[in-house]
């Protein structure tokens, strides 16, 4: 093992996080913050260690920072992880050193029922307590975050997808960084709500995510993708790449906007990029946690789909509404019934889209770093940019560890 310090983005409680020295990587899942005690002492020679070139701030993240959720202070953050491999497990077979990985956000072990039908997002085994494992987040296995200098991957030969020319991967390296989340989970969105040539769509939200769910609906062949938001700087820079925009704080009507657009107050299909966190339109931030998921049943036309890649949670415990904090929403289910939507919930199984989307960014196809506004920042920058980040500007943190992407 090589013998390095390491340091990493901790989550300090609501509100807080700092950069700390942390210990550094080995190939076992050791007892700490977030890590259940089912999962402690996991050993993990089937792994790698990576020195991370290129690790995003998320949305996802930022519902941690806020409190809404029982993530634990201490706890190591951050899913979004691209890197050089530097050190290889006994067990592993065709990953290499030196290779330039992309890491899906989703911990999968390859070899379950769930994994063998590419349902990577819902993994039996990494996780004891419930499907589904990821990097530094609450309740999804303990597996240590990767907003840090090194951090280790388990399952290497399953879940890493390898660039294929070092060169090219570090020149095209802002946008190869968003494979690990946020252009999958847009694209997976796009593709659940069943956009094709010619479609009309929805996106509710221009954080980096609607953005990326925006420019998906474009490759996908989209005519018209329209994009409401509360944020005008975010609205704007949705109509950077050819989106039409929709003001929800100053119109509450998503319909009646949507008319003024196409002719007619509806669209064949629309995507949920914002989540639990949703405000009520027209309002100045006022948190109305069904308000996206009603507004989207009201414009989507009968037969039309939902792609829902919105975080929603089983507890969030910042919620005003008792039922709220129980992850229980007042949805018009019975509207989507009459109108037989349908929609499709759940963490994106990245690894699905990774290779595709790799090739478009490769062959100049897509242009993801340009859409969601892609800002690099060091380690130490990091808690300057989780504070921006929540304060709406239109951009997409990526922590550069090493200084190799400046």
């Amino acid at each position: 093992m090589l013998l390095a310090d390491n340091r990493g983005v901790v989550y300090k409680g609501n509100g807080k996080v700092e950069v700390e020295n942390i210990p550094y990587p080995d190939l076992v899942l050791h007892e700490g913050p977030g890590v259940p005690k089912s999962n402690e002492g996991r050993k993990c020679e089937h792994g790698v260690i990576i020195k991370n070139i290129a690790t995003n701030i998320c949305g996802s993240d930022q519902h941690m920072v806020r409190g809404r959720t029982t993530a634990p202070s201490g706890m190591v953050l951050g899913h979004e992880i691209t890197g050089e491999v530097i050190e290889v497990g006994r067990d592993v077979e065709f990953i290499k050193k030196g290779d330039i990985v992309s890491v899906p956000f989703n911990v999968a072990c390859g070899r379950c029922k769930m994994c063998r039908r590419q349902d990577t997002h819902i993994c039996l085994h990494v996780n004891p307590e419930r499907p589904g494992g990821a990097y530094g987040y609450v309740d999804m296995g303990g597996w240590v975050g990767g907003q840090s200098e090194y951090v280790m991957v388990p399952y290497a030969d399953f879940q890493l997808l390898k660039f294929p020319d070092k060169d090219l991967a570090m020149d095209k390296m802002l946008d190869l960084a968003m494979l690990t989340d946020i252009f999958p989970t847009g694209y997976h969105g796009a593709v659940s709500a069943g956009v094709t040539t010619g479609s009309t769509v929805y996106v509710a939200g221009a954080g980096p995510v609607g953005l990326a769910a925006a420019h998906s609906a474009q490759l996908l062949g989209a005519a018209v993708v329209i994009v409401g938001d509360l944020n005008a700087a975010r609205l704007e820079q949705a109509r950077s790449f050819g989106c039409e925009t929709i003001n929800l704080q100053e119109h509450d009507d998503v319909g009646e906007q949507i008319e003024q657009i196409l002719g007619i107050p509806e669209v064949d299909c629309a995507v949920d990029a914002v989540g639990f966190e949703a405000y009520g339109h027209g309002t100045d931030y006022e948190g109305s946690p069904a308000t996206v998921l009603n507004t989207m049943m009201d414009v989507v036309e009968a037969g039309g789909k939902f792609g829902i890649p919105g975080l929603y949670v089983t507890e969030d415990p910042g919620a005003k509404d008792e039922n709220a904090k129980q992850g229980s929403l007042q949805v018009r289910f019975g509207l989507g019934w009459s109108k037989a939507h349908a929609f499709v919930t759940g963490q994106t199984p990245a690894m699905k889209y990774q290779r595709q989307l790799m090739m478009a960014v490769l062959n100049g196809r897509a242009n993801i770093a340009k859409a969601v506004n892609a800002t690099v920042v060091s380690l130490d920058e990091a808690p300057q940019g989780y504070a921006d980040f929540d304060s709406g500007v239109a951009k997409k943190f990526i922590i550069d560890p090493h200084g190799m992407l400046r």
